[in-house]
Parts: C-alpha cells; structure tokens; sequence
C-alpha cells in the first residue's frame, strides 16, 4: 500500500466532522460484513472424505469399538 493508515487518517480524515467520521465508519463495517459470492459457496459433504484419515492409521475399528463399549460398561 502506497501509504500507511497513519497516513491517511492524519491527511484526508483527521479534519472531518464528528459525524463524518462515524458514517465513514459505517461503511467501513459494512464492507467486512458484506456477504461475497465466493463466501455463499454451498459445499458438499463428500468434501469432507478423507479428512483426519492419518489419526485412524494403524488402528482397528472394531476394535476400538468394543473398547469404548467396554469403557462405558464399566462406567454404568
């Protein structure tokens, strides 16, 4: 950025009214919140597969079901 907010603040927004300086504010909130096209992408779940994979390496299913299974036997 050719200069800074400093900078910019101290030149063009230093001398506005109290009340410009809100509305610009405003603005500036605004433009975060706004919603972009790319933000409203749907996704799929499908998207998911595969994610954490490396956690599971090496470990049986059943296994480790009948584990937790057991684990909650004795816990009741």
């Amino acid at each position: 950025m050719a200069a800074n907010v400093e900078e910019i603040y101290s030149k063009y927004l230093a001398s506005l009214s109290k009340e410009d300086r809100l509305r610009l504010l405003a603005m500036l909130a605004n433009g975060l919140t706004e919603v972009s096209p790319s933000d409203n992408k749907r996704h799929s779940l499908f998207e998911l597969e595969g994610l954490g994979a490396e956690i599971w390496k090496g470990i049986d299913a059943q296994e480790y079901v009948d584990d937790l299974r057991d684990e909650w036997e004795r816990k009741s």
